[in-house]
């Protein structure tokens, strides 16, 4: 079991997107995973076809100690499994832990607790041997929720929109990154960069990712997922490209990537 930190402070990156676009592609290849929203803004619950503003409970229960990880679980719709040779493979399962705007507070709360950054950890760790993949949908900050985040996970993927700002920001995450293994988490790994939003035809796309390597040392994972409309229209319909664009150039990016993901070991940065 590996549990994955997507993160990124810029917002915009496509973060969630790739959080529900890499737990879809690894369901359909028989994994069971769990999707953790640690975002505020709920993003992720509502892409996934829930209501916050419905719930009764989320992740901002279960930070506070009201409520146990299992209290507040949604099980999605698994995606088709894919064809193998021929034939179809293992149904996957999908687990949701939803967030609401009441994790704002849950932030604020958690300033003033003692071990405040392994809350979330210690929260998992009741659960996480029930699932392949723990994937954390961190928000567009270094604040405590981030920090939660990368304690609690095995290894950090970073969405990467190529332009100057995103790349900068790329920086300042792995500063971050570093101080959480040398406070909270001493075995944390970078897996690498992926490259959302990407628009090949530009000379920027390419020099970012370039810089990216060469600056800071970090893999950016290929095939590189391209700029399409079809990734902005699948949140509203509660779907992730892979399912409301099974053959688009993005769906395909993405279930490649999550292959790579779930087959190879991360390594240090």
């Amino acid at each position: 079991m590996t549990t994955v930190a997507v993160a990124n402070q810029k917002g915009g990156v496509a973060k969630t997107t790739t959080v529900h676009a890499l737990g879809v592609g690894m369901a359909e290849r028989g994994k069971r995973i769990l999707l953790v929203d640690l975002d505020p803004q709920a993003s992720l619950t509502w892409a996934c076809g829930v209501d916050p503003d419905a719930l009764e409970a989320s992740i901002h229960d279960v930070l506070l100690k009201r409520a146990k990880v299992t209290d507040v679980l949604h099980v999605l719709e698994p995606p088709a499994p894919l064809e193998v040779d021929g034939k179809a493979g293992r149904t996957g399962t999908l687990h949701l832990l939803p967030s609401t705007i009441d994790l704002a507070g849950a932030e604020l709360h958690l300033l003033t607790k003692t071990g405040r950054e392994y809350v979330l950890r210690k929260a998992l760790a009741k659960v996480v041997d029930d699932y392949d993949r723990v994937l954390i949908d961190c928000p567009p900050s270094l604040g405590i929720l981030t920090i939660n985040g990368l304690t609690a996970a095995d290894e950090v993927v970073i969405p990467l929109q190529c332009e100057s700002l995103s790349q900068r920001g790329v920086g300042q995450l792995l500063d971050t990154i570093e101080d959480v293994r040398d406070y909270t988490n001493e075995d944390l790994q970078v897996r690498g960069a992926i490259a959302t939003l990407f628009d090949g035809r530009t000379k920027l796309a390419h020099q970012v990712v370039e810089q990216v390597r060469r600056e800071y040392g970090v893999a950016v994972l290929e095939p590189f997922v391209p700029k399409s409309v079809k990734v902005a229209e699948a949140p509203a319909k509660g779907r992730s490209v892979l399912t409301h664009a099974p053959r688009s150039r993005s769906a395909e990016a993405y279930r490649d990537l999550a292959a790579q993901l779930l087959a190879r070991k991360a390594k240090r940065t």
